[in-house]
């Protein structure tokens, strides 16, 4: 029993590699196709219905790319779509989601002192707002606010920053940033399986049966294909998010995550000015090192007072700090880990505790007993490099304590 930690922790890497693969995949192709389009260049002597080519050069040889703004007069002989990448990213992700945030949800997607909730509800939240969302965002796009792409970008950047505090409400600051990450990556792939992949398939049965497509397909689908490039770059910073507490564990994450949407639209619009043709618009970078700082700054705001009161132990943890063992596993964890992993860390140059894991206390020890079974005990990669002169001996407590818990030896 006690290798499912190990089994949970590989399939959590297996997962996430997944999750990165794909993730290159889709997000290659979609900056590609965007700087295509924006590059297509109008010639004389293109063929009908041609709205545009490109010359490219790329591992040794040249391309001559051609783009039909509506369809070719016939349908080609050979087709590649491009909708399995987007796929297989929210379905890794969402797996992803599944592997780390729901089957721990007490440790990491469950904060008692934001929301004491169950598990079953916390995942139920999550699920509901991630389908919710793209219902809202669907409805919005279709309604009359979706004729206008600038309009339709500000209220979405609205509804976006309401989450991301919604979110800060019901969650860990962790998950409240992974979810936002989710909630907007969703919004994403739905563009491509709803909508984009729909509507080409409604111009492809068209030519097969030798009518003209209907313009507006091709125009729905560019403006979310539209949206879906101006909201990578932040997709990828929520999702990289949890790696670091000066992101999630602050006061202020939901407005560094509104910020990051900023940042995006800042950086996007440099690409896509430069692969259009239309000059080097430099004031994007200045913008963007603006909202970097201000994230910065608002990332090492203090706290507002608040009294954070320690939580109740779950059973699952009452049965580690029963253990006969915890004693003096609490005494190692104190001795060896708690001068970084703390309210205020005493290693010189840390302001956070790693990864926000504090273990000053019984109570945060037990709770993050699969952790320190993982990484100072059945690894060697706490303390990093040893720094503390963990003992071998202390190491094989940490395991003894853990192993002897989870075969149902507490307390013997």
């Amino acid at each position: 029993m006690y290798d499912y930690p190990l089994l949970s922790e590989w399939l959590s890497f297996a997962t996430r590699w997944l999750h990165v693969i794909t993730a290159i995949a889709w997000i290659g192709s979609s900056f590609y196709f965007i700087a295509l389009d924006l590059g297509l260049v109008q010639r004389p002597g293109l063929p009908e219905g041609a709205y545009g080519e490109e010359w490219q050069v790329h591992g040794g040889g040249f391309y001559h790319i051609q783009k039909y703004l509506v369809a070719p007069p016939n349908m080609p002989e050979h087709l590649t779509w491009f909708k399995w990448e987007s796929y297989a990213t929210w379905l890794s992700g969402f797996a992803l989601l599944c592997v780390v945030y729901y089957a721990g949800a007490e440790l990491y997607l469950i904060d008692a002192n934001v929301l004491d909730v169950t598990a079953p509800v916390a995942i139920g939240i999550s699920l509901a707002s991630i389908v919710a969302g793209w219902i809202i965002y669907d409805q919005l796009c279709k309604s009359p606010i979706g004729k206008s792409t600038g309009g339709l970008m500000l209220v979405l950047f609205a509804v976006l920053v309401a989450m991301a505090w919604g979110y800060t409400q019901v969650f860990t600051g962790r998950a409240a940033l992974l979810h936002l990450g989710a909630f907007t990556a969703t919004i994403m792939t739905a563009n491509v399986a709803m909508i984009i992949i729909p509507n080409q398939k409604i111009v492809v049965a068209d030519l097969k049966a030798g009518r003209r497509p209907d313009p507006k397909y091709g125009r729905i689908a560019k403006q979310r294909s539209l949206h879906n490039n101006y909201l990578t770059l932040p997709v990828i910073f929520l999702m990289l998010s949890n790696h670091y507490p000066l992101a999630f564990a602050t006061e202020w994450n939901w407005l560094i995550a509104a910020l990051v949407f900023l940042m995006g639209v800042t950086i996007r619009h440099w690409f896509n000015t430069v692969h259009a043709r239309k000059g080097r618009p430099h004031w994007t970078w200045a913008a963007t090192t603006a909202l970097f700082i201000a994230i910065i700054w608002l990332s090492s705001l203090p706290r507002s007072g608040e009294v954070m009161e320690e939580a109740a132990l779950a059973p699952v943890h009452e049965r580690f700090a029963a253990n006969v063992h915890f004693e003096a596993v609490t005494d190692t964890v104190m001795g060896r880990c708690a001068m970084c992993h703390a309210a205020e860390p005493g290693w010189p140059g840390m302001i956070h505790a790693p990864k926000n894991v504090k273990l000053e206390t019984p109570v945060e020890i037990a709770l993050q007993a699969r952790d320190i079974y993982l990484q100072a005990g059945r690894s060697h990669a706490m303390p990093p490099g040893n720094i503390t002169f963990i003992e071998p001996e202390e190491r094989a407590l940490i395991v003894a304590w853990y192993e002897s818990t989870i075969a149902g030896e507490a307390g013997q």
